[in-house]
């Protein structure tokens, strides 16, 4: 029995991957994935990767009227423009920030999603406490890609930033037989995410607060993705067997 799936108790394997240098590929992966573990080929599975810079924008995000120059304006900041299968609003990443698609078998996948989000948001705040960086679960004012299990940390002395900002996105996809919950941690180097996301929300004209877009070393200078990864790890270790894939 594991925290996140009660009616398991098989070991999780993770893995850490490349990005490919086509980030529509990698973000595919993780759905592939989700099929193997639905088809039962493969066991419950962390996968942890280092994405190349991309703007992934919801389904919601298509319909709107700016849409297209949103689109565009990322990518001539270098950010590839992807839509994701899962819900939410428009979120950015590069190699700074961590990306952990965790997937499970669940005959009933469907029950307990909205559980889910609460117990993963508690879960990785405490990863990031565990690196002295006051993590909280809930949404700020203003934040991209809002959510009611946003994971936010607030500034303390010595930050750089002097605002709460956001540290996680997450989405969920469910199919028949397994779930994906896919979440996008900001470690390092929010500069570049800040100005993106910036110009893409308002090319959509979505309200949005740039303070709000931040990374983990902005509230903690020695906050790397590499000793964030070992935090994580730790964390998961409390809850259920961890086998390097």
């Amino acid at each position: 029995m594991t925290l996140w799936n009660p009616e398991s108790s098989a070991p999780l394997s993770y893995q850490f991957e490349e990005a490919s240098g086509d980030p529509e590929a990698d973000l595919e992966r993780g759905v592939q994935l989700l099929r193997e573990v639905q088809a039962g080929t493969r066991g419950p599975l962390l996968r942890f990767y280092r994405p190349d810079p991309t703007l992934a924008f919801g389904q919601r995000d298509v319909r709107l009227p700016g849409f297209q120059r949103a689109a565009e304006a990322a990518e001539a900041r270098g950010f590839a423009p992807l839509v994701r299968k899962a819900g939410g609003r428009a979120a950015a990443y590069h190699r700074g920030t961590l990306i952990v698609d965790h997937i499970e078998p669940h005959a009933e996948a469907i029950i307990g999603q909205q559980q889910r989000f609460k117990v993963f948001a508690d879960l990785y705040a405490r990863a990031f406490r565990r690196l002295k960086i006051d993590a909280h679960v809930g949404p700020i004012p203003g934040e991209y890609c809002p959510g009611d299990y946003s994971v936010h940390g607030l500034p303390t002395a010595g930050s750089r930033s002097e605002v709460p900002v956001k540290l996680i996105g997450t989405a969920q996809r469910v199919i028949s037989g397994a779930w994906l919950f896919s979440s996008v941690f900001v470690i390092e180097d929010s500069a570049p995410l800040r100005t993106v996301l910036d110009t893409v929300y308002r090319a959509m004209e979505i309200p949005m607060e740039p303070s709000t877009v931040g990374a983990g070393d902005d509230l903690v200078s020695s906050v790397t993705v590499e000793s964030f990864i070992e935090a994580l790890l730790a964390v998961y270790r409390e809850h259920t067997e961890l086998l390097e894939a």
